[in-house]
C-alpha cells in the first residue's frame, strides 16, 4: 500500500487499491478490453470539455442539463461493466479459492453495487 498519494491530473486523488492483484500472476479482468475503456473514457472527457464549452457560451439551461444526463448515462455505462468484469474475473477467482479473501471480494463488489445506486 502507498501512502501520501497526489491526485492526478483530474485532480482526483487515487485510492490505493486491494484490488484484483492475483497471486497466480494472472491480470485484472478489463485488461482484456483495455482499448475500449479507454475509447470509451476519452469519448466521455470530449462531452464533459463540451460541457464546459456549453456553460463558457452561456447555452440554454437544458440543453446542458441534456448533455449532462447523457454523459452521466456513459460513465454509468463504463461503470457497470467494470463491475461486471470484476465480478466474473476477481471475485469468481476469490470465490474459487475461498478463504478471507473470498468474503472480502464479495464485500467489495457489494460495496461497489450500492456506491453505483446511490449514484
Amino acid at each position: 500500500m502507498h501512502h501520501g498519494r497526489r491526485p492526478d491530473c483530474t485532480g482526483v486523488t487515487p485510492v490505493p487499491r486491494r484490488g484484483c492483484a492475483h497471486t497466480d500472476g494472472a491480470a485484472h479482468g478489463y485488461l482484456d478490453h483495455k482499448a475500449d475503456y479507454l475509447k470509451r473514457l476519452a469519448r466521455i472527457e470530449g462531452q464533459v470539455g463540451g460541457l464546459r464549452r456549453m456553460v463558457e457560451d452561456e447555452r440554454y439551461c437544458i440543453d446542458i442539463l441534456t448533455q449532462v444526463s447523457a454523459t452521466t448515462k456513459a460513465l454509468q455505462s463504463v461503470a457497470v461493466a467494470l463491475l461486471d468484469e470484476h465480478l466474473r474475473h476477481c471475485v469468481v477467482r476469490a470465490a474459487q479459492a475461498g478463504g478471507s479473501e473470498a468474503d472480502h471480494k464479495i464485500q467489495e463488489a457489494s460495496e461497489a453495487i450500492a456506491r453505483l445506486v446511490r449514484s
